[in-house]
């Protein structure tokens, strides 16, 4: 298999001797690791920086740790500027997440996206056997398989698009919609979080081409487009539940989560752990907070938010504005309701490894995850995944693609309506521990049975 997305599942850092690199952390290649890994694949992306010969030799000695190869696409700092923080983030992301009030259009960044994906082809038909099957991801790569086809590239190519996709409504906002969608339809399979967005997807296509006929089952819609068959699939992505079942029961994370507690003993702890991203709710989630001890007073000093804000693009203004709004307003709550040995809100700007990251879900009586409009959302499932003694409860945004699988026993939520969120808050904090432990065992019980081996099926096996 080989695979390709923007970036290569690497951190790279500079130290005196040169480049050295690491493996990433994230939802994709969470998911992907353990295929790669079994099957010996390849990894086509951007590393990150510009490429030398030392870093070449770290991504050589990759593969013989990690049981699959890495192959870079060399880009420039204008091109990475103008393709990746253009117009993949500033305009398609937040058009994908429902909010235009963010987008910027630009033609100049269209072209260099274009560009781009052109670059990401012709490194794929250098890199990849012309008979191996190539499995494209995400947003920043649509055009990629139209790129391959006009290259002669015969082997099957999927797509899968790990963020939502807009309604036709929205979607008709963006000047290059249709070279869009044409370029997509020449990938073999489309693979989609959630009916929704299946049905958003193929909306659009029969809205700027009303002749296409589409056969609709179960899982998937064939589009008959050009003369061939395009499936267009909802797979949900999922996590290897097993390991983190298993990490989860180690002895070093049952000590973390015990220091944790420790510290913050005598109250519930509800937890957030997001990237720093405008579409994650966050501000909305410290005021639905404030909201709940205002409302519920007896509450105070019985529970504590602890949210976890992982950095990112922290260049971009955009990201440094809502730093600074979620600074003040978790200042402005601790200030109004703090008390000696309380803190409502514990706030940490910083990434966690995976042992403190597993601790903090074991630790916390109560995840709450509630973005505004999020493609899967893999934070909810590692959560119920950790939570090994079956007590917490699963606060979840109605949004987040992952609410169609566990929205019979999370507690949904509309991440807008703080009234809302505090009231399910207080109903997750006085839930009783028999009826915690039904749910998060349904919940647990769900994602077992449909973990990232089964996601993958359902792309590589091409089944209904």
């Amino acid at each position: 298999m080989i695979t390709v997305s923007n970036r290569l599942p690497i951190v790279v850092s500079q130290t005196e001797q040169g480049p050295k690199i690491r493996a990433a952390a994230g939802g994709l290649v969470t998911a992907l690791t353990p295929v790669l890994r079994k099957h010996q694949g390849m990894w086509i992306g951007w590393p990150g920086c510009p490429e030398d010969p030392t870093l070449q030799k770290q991504m050589d000695e990759f593969t013989g740790k990690h049981g699959y190869s890495l192959q870079g696409v060399d880009l420039t700092e204008a091109q990475v500027d103008q393709f990746y923080y253009g117009f993949s983030n500033e305009t398609l992301w937040p058009l994908f997440h429902d909010l235009l009030g963010h987008c910027h259009f630009s033609a100049e960044h269209w072209k260099c996206y274009q560009e781009v994906n052109e670059l990401f082809a012709e490194q794929i038909i250098k890199s990849a056997p012309a008979d191996k099957m190539v499995w494209v991801h995400d947003y920043q790569l649509l055009l990629v398989g139209a790129a391959l086809k006009r290259r002669g590239f015969k082997a099957p190519i999927k797509f899968f698009l790990h963020i939502p996709f807009p309604s036709p409504d929205l979607f008709r906002r963006l000047p290059w919609r249709r070279q869009i969608i044409e370029a997509m339809m020449e990938y073999d399979l489309i693979g989609l979080q959630t009916l929704h967005d299946r049905k958003n997807f193929v909306a659009c296509v029969r809205e700027f081409y009303m002749e296409v006929e589409a056969e609709t089952r179960r899982r998937y819609t064939l589009l008959l487009w050009r003369g061939r068959k395009v499936k267009v699939g909802h797979y949900p992505i999922s996590i290897d539940f097993d390991e983190f079942d298993q990490q989860a029961r180690s002895e070093e994370v049952a000590e973390k989560a015990w220091f944790l507690h420790e510290n913050l003993e005598d109250r519930q702890l509800v937890l957030g752990i997001d990237r720093l991203d405008y579409t994650k709710g966050v501000p909305e989630r410290f005021l639905a907070f404030e909201r709940l001890l205002e409302k519920y007073p007896e509450l105070r000093s019985k529970v504590s938010l602890l949210q976890v804000v992982v950095p990112s693009r922290t260049l971009v203004p955009e990201y440094q504005q809502l730093k600074n709004q979620l600074d003040q307003l978790a200042g402005r709550i601790n200030s109004s309701f703090g008390e000696p040995g309380w803190v409502p809100i514990h706030y940490v700007f910083r990434s966690l490894n995976r042992v403190e990251l597993l601790a903090h879900y074991r630790a916390c009586e109560i995840g709450l995850i509630t973005p505004l409009r999020d493609g899967m959302n893999l934070v909810a499932k590692e959560y119920c995944a950790a939570s090994i003694d079956n007590n917490g409860v699963l606060v979840l945004s109605e949004f987040a693609g992952a609410a169609d699988q566990m929205k019979k026993h999370a507690l949904l939520v509309n991440p807008y309506d703080v009234e809302g969120m505090a009231d399910t808050l207080y109903e997750a904090v006085k839930m009783p521990l028999i009826e915690r432990t039904r749910r998060m065992k349904m919940l647990r019980s769900g994602i077992r049975r449909n973990d990232v081996y089964q996601w993958v099926e359902w792309i590589l096996g091409d089944r209904g």
